[in-house]
């Protein structure tokens, strides 16, 4: 009886309703986004669900994360999560891991996976998934939302990666701690995010993968077009991950504004202040560092011609 209202429609059916039981879905990020995410495939029975974040429940969380509540303050995210969604569907298997996401645990986590969702609204976590996705033809449904305007899309899995949809990023961009953000206009685009795994999952046609999806809550507009024939971009800036530094790299910490770099080998330096970091340098891979993947990515793109090696970027925990 838990999934008849569901079964009634003839694109899920019996036949669906097992096709869900069978999955296996990764979702990262467990905040505004992925509560909704979270909640919609654990109700409609998706059989595992593996739940990926590093934070935990602050009290600025509550009016956009309805999932948390005051007892919740402190406690890991994932953690409380699992709970809330063993309580709501105790036949969906649920395994959280408490951590930050870069390319190697997403390298081991994406393969064995149906489907995974973009929920960390993070370019670094987001970019890092597409390349890892796209490398294994995984459908992955990524989103975003800021103050009351919101995307979601269906990208690789046989359609092309988020780097064909955004072929560079922004100088600057404006995060829910300093621009704000309403609770039903991120929950919108976790549920369209739901909705569109389920989709994929169920083999529903027109394919969600392919398809991007604005929403406009200050204009009370949706506007969409697809993208099934974007070409890919030909060079591409990768993430890389602590662990995957060598002795050889050459490493620079952007956050000028941290107490110490990331690393013991690493030096703090301003993204303006690389104009000649090329000079009587050897053919070795400079990795740059930054909180979000944004400093980095656009000094990357300044020093492409200059810098005879490879470059890579890296996005640091907030409490590194």
């Amino acid at each position: 009886m838990r999934y008849i209202r569901q079964t009634l429609l003839p694109e899920v059916g019996t036949k669906g309703q097992q096709k869900l039981a069978a999955a296996h879905v990764i979702v990262v990020g467990a905040g505004g986004l992925g509560v909704p995410v979270l909640q919609y495939l654990a109700g409609a029975g998706v059989g595992h669900i593996t739940v990926v974040d590093a934070d935990v429940v602050e009290e600025s969380n509550l009016h956009r994360q309805p999932l948390y509540h005051m007892g919740h303050l402190g406690e890991h995210k994932v953690a409380a999560a699992a709970a809330a969604l063993q309580h709501l569907n105790p036949e969906v298997r649920i395994t959280p891991i408490v951590a930050w996401l870069d390319p190697p645990l997403a390298r081991t986590l994406v393969p064995p996976a149906d489907l995974v969702l973009d929920c960390a609204d993070n370019f670094a976590a987001s970019y890092t998934l597409s390349d890892v996705c796209y490398a294994t033809t995984t459908p992955l449904i990524t989103a975003s939302a800021l103050d009351l305007n919101g995307y979601v899309a269906g990208v690789c899995g046989g359609v092309p990666s988020l780097r064909a949809v955004f072929t560079g990023l922004p100088k600057q961009a404006p995060t829910c701690t300093n621009a704000g953000i309403m609770g039903p206009v991120v929950g919108t685009m976790g549920m369209l995010q739901a909705q569109m795994a389920l989709a994929t999952l169920l083999g529903h046609t027109p394919s969600p993968l392919g398809q991007m999806l604005h929403f406009s809550a200050a204009q009370w507009r949706f506007a969409s077009f697809r993208f099934d024939h974007a070409p890919e971009p030909a060079h591409s800036l990768p993430f890389v991950g602590r662990g995957e530094i060598t002795a050889h790299d050459t490493l620079v910490d952007l956050r000028t504004e941290a107490p110490h770099p990331f690393h013991p080998a690493a030096h703090h330096a301003a993204a303006e202040d690389l104009g000649g970091l090329a000079a009587n340098q050897a053919k070795q891979r400079l990795v740059l560092a930054c909180s979000t993947g944004l400093r980095a990515y656009h000094a990357a793109l300044q020093l492409t011609t200059t810098w005879p090696g490879g470059i890579a970027l890296l996005s640091i925990p907030p409490n590194l």
